[in-house]
């Protein structure tokens, strides 16, 4: 009978240990959300753009992403035409020693939005074509880290030069 309550009990053990092998791995999000708005010359119509910074921890490896998405601020668009030459945003996986010092950029990646933008007056979807993801790196708990994002764009026809937007870097994750 004692032998047969160990089997049992290792069986159980086994049981178990391979459950926790199979159970999918947890993921770690933080993110902060940021808007601006921009105002076109002529008819054009003004629009607030939104961008999540995301930092994730997952399976031992630490990324950062930024998404955009954007809405116009009044419907009755008059002139449909071509708002930006240029409109990227790039996305910086950031680490730092304390939480109270400077950071330091691990990866980073610049994603050209320009063509996504100027086509679609409004867009709210999260889909791979307006995220920027910077390269993932493995994870070393002693540091903190974050994910952040500027925003630089050209307005087409308004006779200045390009306007950059830091954005606000997503909480710290950090243990």
């Amino acid at each position: 009978m004692r032998h047969l309550l160990t089997s049992v009990g290792s069986i159980g053990v086994a049981v178990a240990s391979c459950m926790l092998l199979a159970a999918p791995a947890s993921a770690t999000d933080q993110f902060s959300r940021s808007q601006f708005d921009v105002v076109f010359p002529g008819q054009k119509p003004a629009t607030t753009y939104y961008v999540q910074n995301t930092v994730r921890l997952k399976d031992g490896l630490i990324s950062g992403k930024s998404t955009a998405s954007w809405q116009i601020l009044d419907d009755q668009a008059i002139d449909l035409s071509k708002r930006f030459t240029s409109f990227k945003i790039t996305t910086r996986l950031e680490e730092r020693l304390t939480k109270t010092s400077e950071d330091h950029v691990v990866t980073t990646k610049t994603c050209d939005l320009t063509r996504l933008v100027n086509d679609n007056y409004t867009w709210f979807l999260d889909e791979p074509v307006n995220n920027c993801l910077a390269p993932s790196t493995v994870y070393d708990g002693e540091v903190w880290w974050s994910a952040d994002s500027a925003v630089v764009y050209d307005i087409e026809g308004d006779g200045k030069a390009a306007v950059t937007k830091d954005l606000q870097g997503s909480p710290l994750v950090h243990g």
